[in-house]
């Protein structure tokens, strides 16, 4: 139960930070919950193997924490990445034409 939690709270960051940085209009609405909620889960249990308290804080703290910078660097990389690439493609399709590419 507490690994839906635990998921659930790395999609509710990765939501957050979604909103909270620019050009959000060039990633996919679900792209960063989804990888703040599957930090979240892989950080869970890999500690829980490591013999972490599921009923302690630190578990928490680490995996919402990891949640929260994964969440935070892929929202902040891929906008400027997407925006790069967008630029590229329409470069290279201006010169070349639609139906050469």
């Amino acid at each position: 139960m507490e690994l839906l939690f635990v998921t659930l709270g790395g999609a509710i960051l990765g939501i957050a930070a979604h909103f909270l940085f620019p050009l959000r209009k060039l990633r996919g609405v679900v792209l960063v919950p989804a990888i703040g909620a599957g930090v979240a889960a892989v950080v869970w249990v890999a500690l829980t193997w490591l013999g972490w308290a599921w009923d302690g804080g630190w578990i928490w703290v680490a995996s919402l924490g990891a949640s929260a910078v994964a969440s935070a660097l892929s929202a902040w990389l891929v906008g400027p990445g997407r925006e790069k690439a967008d630029a590229a493609r329409f470069e290279h399709l201006s010169r070349h034409g639609l139906g050469k590419a």
